[in-house]
């Protein structure tokens, strides 16, 4: 018999029984057949209990199968993220780096050509000083040239005039 019946027959036992005389809530039953039932009882309870049991230890041993595994997808899960986290971070930090390479590039170039702007610009001045005196030789050389000419010419009027002796 299950134990939960014999439970209920005991029940039905101590209902049935006759009260105790002036009192309401002591009854009267039989010891001997009270006796044999929870003999009987205990005799059925071991075996479930150790069922009962034994069940709760398998529900332990799952629970705690099921927590350990849970605490690993958790501690993979953390691991993951970190590492996500860690490649986030290597990104944003390599575009920083890149943006800050890019910025001096620029900077360094756009000084580059203000020096060569500069360069030119004096070399640029140097040349048009020396064609400035190149073209004021020139013209002082033809300047000389036409006074010789000149005075070539006076002199060859001279030339041709016979000489006094």
């Amino acid at each position: 018999m299950d134990p939960l019946d014999r439970i209920d027959e005991l029940i039905a036992i101590v209902e049935q029984a006759r009260s105790v005389p002036m009192s309401r809530n002591n009854c009267m039953v039989d010891r001997g057949e009270m006796i044999a039932a929870l003999d009987e009882l205990r005799a059925e309870l071991p075996a479930d209990l150790r069922r009962a049991a034994a069940l709760l230890e398998e529900r332990d041993k799952i629970m705690e199968a099921g927590k350990r595994e849970a605490d690993r997808i958790i501690s993979e899960g953390e691991a993951e993220h970190a590492r996500l986290v860690s490649v986030n971070e290597i990104t944003v930090s390599a575009e920083h780096e890149g943006a800050r390479i890019v910025a001096e590039a620029r900077a360094e170039a756009q000084r580059l050509r203000e020096e060569v702007d500069d360069y030119v610009d004096t070399a640029l001045a140097n040349f048009e000083q020396f064609l400035t005196r190149a073209l004021a030789s020139i013209e002082r050389g033809r300047d000389k040239m036409h006074a010789l000419r000149e005075i070539g010419t006076f002199a060859g009027d001279e030339a041709e005039r016979p000489l006094p002796f």
